[in-house]
C-alpha cells in the first residue's frame, strides 16, 4: 500500500519512526511533511496529504502534529477526506470499519511511539464494513456536497 505522511515541526522525529515502521510492514511511504524542527504551519501539511489521498496519488494518509487535532481539521476541509484523530487502537479500528476513514492523525506530544504503532496497525488492518455504515458515510459526503436533506 502507498501511504502519504505529513507532519509539522513538533513531529519530525516521530515521523521518521513511523516511516521505518510502515516500511517494515511492507508499505511504500511518500513524505509530504517537513523535515525541519523550525516552527511551521500544520495546515500546509494536512492539506498536502489530504489532496494526495483525494487525488489517488496515495492510498491512505497519516498526519502528525502536536495533538493531531489541527492537522486533521485542515485535512478534513478537502472533499472526500475522512480524517480521524486517535490516541488509542480501538477508535482507530472502528473509524475504518464504520466511517471508512482514509487519513489517521495523532499527536506527537500526546502518545509515544509504541502506542502509535499499535494504533497504525489496528487502523491499517481494519476494513470498511459497508452496509448501514455506507449510508452514514454517504450522509457525511452529502454534507460536503451541501446536499444534506436527512434532517
Amino acid at each position: 500500500m502507498k501511504i502519504g505522511i505529513g507532519n509539522d515541526h513538533s513531529a519530525v522525529a516521530m515521523k521518521w519512526e513511523v516511516v521505518d515502521f510502515l516500511n517494515e510492514l511492507g508499505h511504500e511511504v511518500v513524505n509530504y511533511g517537513t523535515d525541519s524542527e523550525e516552527s511551521c504551519n500544520y495546515p500546509v501539511y494536512g492539506e498536502k496529504v489530504a489532496r494526495a489521498v483525494a487525488d489517488h496519488e496515495v492510498d491512505l494518509g497519516i498526519l502528525i502534529c502536536g495533538t493531531g487535532v489541527g492537522i486533521s481539521l485542515a485535512a478534513n476541509k478537502v472533499r472526500g477526506i475522512r480524517a480521524v484523530v486517535c490516541s488509542e487502537p480501538y477508535s482507530a479500528r472502528l473509524s475504518r470499519q464504520h466511517n471508512n476513514t482514509n487519513i489517521l492523525a495523532f499527536g506527537a506530544r500526546v502518545i509515544g511511539i509504541e502506542l502509535t504503532k499499535m494504533i497504525i496497525e489496528e487502523w491499517l488492518n481494519a476494513e470498511f464494513q459497508g452496509g448501514r455504515h455506507q449510508e452514514r458515510v454517504n450522509m457525511i459526503m452529502d454534507i460536503e456536497e451541501e446536499k444534506y436533506e436527512h434532517l
